[in-house]
């Protein structure tokens, strides 16, 4: 297993993690994308570690707390072994405060956190979306707070826009805090938006790439093309999807799996593979979050790292999947000697 720096930080993370969301089956939501619990959950975890694995990524709204529940009776007698990465934000709970990331919200919600994965520290916590009427200045020292008390490790963002995410490293720069040192993000083949403006600024700031969904909630996978569509049965039909249809391009999407299927034919590689592999040859990227329903699945995504793409196939894959961005990218590289695009990034 290859191991990369997070971010700026000198933590080093496999460059596969594993996302424990498929834990609990607590809702309709949750329970599309599985219903895994602390026996079988034992196993995968035992799994991941076995490869190499050493970073697992959870949140408090997962089932409301199961996933963190069973994940944490999961690791008993492994916890010094691996990294845990959970998150708040979003609402859990009955009251007033049960959503954002005041102080009084934030103190409570890694508290429960620690108490439903019985452990004394959390390595890695998010914001897992930004609070845009919490003062940001309120947000970043109550987490300074918590990390000079132990309760965490690192800070780290997730699924914030380039403003949010510099105002918050600037925050933090300021006041000489603690700052975010990861953003856990959606990035795939189908969705390349995220190098437009939060890639440049992760180059800058030294802000490790944590990427969600890789395979765009399935539709990488290599069940679905433009002569197979997504059955009714499906996590994405079902609405178990963090990927919504209308941010799809179909026919771009199509045009996608050819390529994945034609590179796969000629590499003896899956689908699934192959996608997962591009973005892990993509630059911020320190980890893939991967998930799984049982230990064949696992097993196929883990075999996604360890080899490269070679230069020819790479260039198949983005000349499918470019998307003309939105304004002001598209001006600015109008003027690539004042704008340069980053290394790896094309035009």
């Amino acid at each position: 297993m290859e191991y990369r720096f997070l971010g700026g930080s000198g933590l080093k993370v496999s460059v596969l993690s594993f996302g424990t969301a498929t834990f609990g089956g607590g809702n309709d939501f949750f329970a599309a994308w599985g219903n895994t619990q602390a026996e079988d959950a034992s196993r995968l975890i035992d799994i991941c570690l076995d490869a190499g694995i050493n970073l697992f990524d959870t949140a408090d709204v997962y089932s409301q707390g199961l996933s963190e529940g069973i994940f944490g009776k999961a690791i008993q007698g492994k916890r010094d072994r691996l990294l845990i990465s959970t998150k708040g934000t979003f609402t859990f709970g009955a009251g007033p405060n049960n959503q954002g990331s005041s102080r009084y919200r934030l103190i409570r919600q890694v508290e429960s956190s620690l108490s439903r994965m019985n452990t004394d520290y959390i390595d890695l916590y998010h914001m897992h979306g930004f609070d845009g009427v919490t003062p940001v200045e309120e947000t970043l020292r109550a987490l300074d707070d918590l990390v000079q008390s132990g309760k965490i490790r690192y800070i780290a963002a997730s699924n914030f826009s380039g403003w949010h995410l510099m105002k918050s490293l600037a925050i933090s720069d300021r006041y000489g805090w603690n700052r975010y040192i990861a953003h856990q993000v959606y990035y795939s083949l189908v969705n390349r938006e995220y190098e437009w403006e939060l890639m440049p600024l992760a180059i800058d700031q030294k802000v490790g790439a944590l990427v969600w969904s890789p395979l765009a909630a399935g539709r990488l996978g290599g069940k679905y093309s433009r002569t197979n569509p997504k059955p009714a049965e499906s996590r994405v039909a079902q609405g178990g999807s963090p990927v919504p249809d209308e941010v799809i391009n179909q026919e771009r999407w199509f045009r996608i799996v050819e390529v994945l299927n034609e590179i796969s034919g000629s590499t003896g590689k899956t689908v699934a593979e192959i996608a997962i592999n591009w973005v892990l040859s993509r630059p911020t990227i320190s980890s893939i979050i991967i998930g799984a329903r049982n230990e064949e699945q696992l097993l196929r995504n883990i075999d996604s790292a360890g080899w490269n793409l070679d230069e020819e196939h790479i260039k198949k894959l983005e000349e499918a999947s470019y998307a003309e961005p939105i304004y002001p990218y598209w001006h600015q590289r109008q003027n690539l000697t004042l704008n340069p695009l980053p290394p790896g990034i094309d035009s």
